[in-house]
Order: structure tokens, then sequence, then C-alpha cells
């Protein structure tokens, strides 16, 4: 029976700070690091055990995985990073601070910006300190100047299709460590989640999602691996 684990990055600095991140590259705090490797202890204790791991290429999540399957003791199996996991491309907003930004806008415009399913923030300006144009890790990739949630959907979904979905037929059991937009993407699909519904589902940081799985990868149960 397929399993897949969904894990969403341990805090990070500016999850801490209440600033918008998106795709800029940001470190996990030491509580960050601590979730991750308690989430490991987790799968470890509880058996479920990855075979397999997949992330984006943003250091929170790369390294939440790590110290999750350092605490597991899977470090060694094979990863897969790719770009079409990382983080919902936050625009114009990136490295604001949300409250700041709310007092700007308004606190509607904001709810419009994070939580509506389709609509985006203003696009970041090229040449602003946030563009990772010129990033070595994105050379050849399309970087975005902003992203809706259906956006950064219509990313995931192929990757999941091409990537997760082959390893978990043949019987891997599959961790994806990756963002809280990038998982609702994973989550709407395998759950069948509305566009509406999906803008108001909560990820928390460093909390092992088990996904039960039949042959041809429907949902039999998804639940909180700390509640089993």
């Amino acid at each position: 029976m397929p399993r897949l684990i969904l894990i969403r990055h341990g805090q990070s600095q500016w999850n801490l700070e209440n600033r918008f991140t998106g795709w800029w590259d940001v470190d996990v705090t030491e509580k960050g690091a601590a979730e991750a490797l308690a989430a490991g202890t987790l799968l470890k204790d509880k058996g479920v055990l990855p075979t397999v791991a997949f992330t984006s290429l943003q250091t929170r999540a790369i390294k939440t995985l790590h110290f999750a399957l350092e605490a597991a003791g899977r470090l060694w199996i094979p990863e897969d990073k790719d770009w079409r996991l990382n983080e919902r491309h936050y625009g114009g907003l990136t490295g604001l601070d949300k409250a700041e930004t709310a007092a700007k806008h308004g606190d509607e415009q904001v709810k419009v910006w994070r939580r509506s399913f389709d609509i985006p923030p203003p696009p970041l300006e090229a040449g602003s300190a946030f563009d990772l144009a010129a990033d070595p890790r994105y050379a050849g990739i399309p970087v975005p100047a902003t992203e809706s949630l259906k956006d950064t959907i219509a990313r995931v979904l192929p990757c999941f299709e091409q990537k997760i979905a082959p390893a978990l037929k043949a019987g891997e059991t599959v961790i994806v460590s990756a963002h809280g937009n990038s998982l609702r993407a994973l989550v709407k699909h395998l759950s069948g989640i509305s566009d509406a519904d999906i803008t108001g589902l909560e990820i928390p940081t460093g909390q092992p999602i088990v996904y039960e799985l039949d042959d041809n990868l429907a949902e039999i149960e998804r639940y909180y691996l700390s509640e089993r």
C-alpha cells in the first residue's frame, strides 16, 4: 500500500519575524531545527520510515528534511531536489513585515493576496533586492515575478505526476519536505479539496502528515502522525 509523508519545513527566521518569504532563501531557526528533529524521531518511533525523499531548492526545506532523516536514521535514502516544490512566490510582498503591510494596504487586501486562490500579489520588480534571476540554483528556470496558489499548483502537480507518483506506485515510502503552499497543492490534489476550501487549510510546521493510498494513489486515509 503506497504511503506518502508530507512535512512542512520547521520554523524559519522570517516565520519568526512575520515576514513574507516566498522564494527568498531563509534558514530555519533553532526552534525550526528542533521541530524537524522531533518529526524524524516520531517517524522512527512509529516505524514510518521513508525510502525516498523529495524537497525544494530552498534551504529551510532541505535542512528540515536532513534533520528529520538524521533523527529517523535515514540520511542515506535517495533524495531529489526540484524547484517546482518551492514555496509560492510572494512577488512584491517578499521581505515585507505582514503587520506593516496590512497597516499600509488594509487587512482585506492582504487577506486577498495571502488567501485568494487565483489572485497573485503585485509582481516583484526586476533588479530589486529580492530578485533571484542571478541565483545559480535557478539557472535555466523561469523564475516567476509573483504567484497565486493556482499558479503554484500548476507547477507542483506536474512534479508529483512525473516523479513522486511513480515512486509511490513502485512501492516506495515517500517523504516530501516542502512549504505551506506547495504542500497545499498536494493535499488539494490527493484529498479532492475545493478551490475555495484549500485556501483556509493550515499546515503546521514540522508535523508529519501521512497519506495511506490505494494502488491508484487515491486517498484511503490522511492523518497527523503525532495523533497515532
